[in-house]
């Protein structure tokens, strides 16, 4: 069964077309309108072994608040329906991953409840025209859509950038890990028979 989705979400605010291949890394393409969001996405799948197309026309003449927080949603919903019964993967990933002098942590549980713990002190607002206190509403609704639990802390760091990329690389690899199919579990990993 290939786990595959493509989802089309259509706002007043954005118009986005995603498609998250879960088993073939190629092909990256990410074009959100906002180069630090397409890096860091890229590094997402990169780092997480994931194939993924990303297309989003937003109202950047606003901010990019909404373009970062509906491609956090859509990332989410496509994780949701292409993992679909979620029998026999893993369920759970942690990553620790470095960046020079930055060290973050990812934890995850794809147990069908969301919820987000992110820490980490971003002191530079913006990166280019990324305001940087939108990367927590990318992991909310991220997390929202995915049903996961998601936890991510920066250790400790100095440059706002490398946080930031320490935090996707993270998550790509603890998802890589939570989505990996045993073929030792039977139906899905949970005492309650569901996830």
């Amino acid at each position: 069964m290939s786990r595959i989705a493509t989802i089309k979400r259509d706002t007043f605010e954005t118009q986005i077309e995603l498609t998250l291949n879960i088993d073939e890394q190629t092909p990256i393409k990410v074009d959100t309108g906002i180069g630090y969001i397409d890096h860091m996405l890229t590094l997402f799948a990169k780092h997480g072994r994931f194939g993924l197309q990303v297309d989003v026309k937003g109202d950047l003449q606003v901010d990019s608040h909404h373009t970062t927080e509906d491609v956090g949603i859509v990332l989410g919903e496509a994780f949701a329906q292409a993992l679909g019964d979620k029998v026999g993967i893993e369920r759970y990933g942690a990553q620790f991953v470095p960046m020079d002098e930055t060290l973050a942590r990812a934890v995850v549980d794809l147990s069908g409840r969301s919820y987000l713990v992110l820490k980490a002190e971003l002191n530079t607002p913006t990166l280019g025209a990324f305001e940087t206190e939108v990367v927590e509403d990318f992991w909310q609704g991220f997390a929202d859509q995915a049903k996961a639990n998601v936890h991510i802390e920066v250790l400790y760091g100095r440059n706002t950038h490398h946080k930031i990329e320490s935090m996707f690389k993270a998550v790509g690899r603890a998802m890589r890990q939570a989505v990996t199919v045993n073929p030792e579990i039977k139906g899905v990993n949970s005492t309650k028979g569901l996830i």
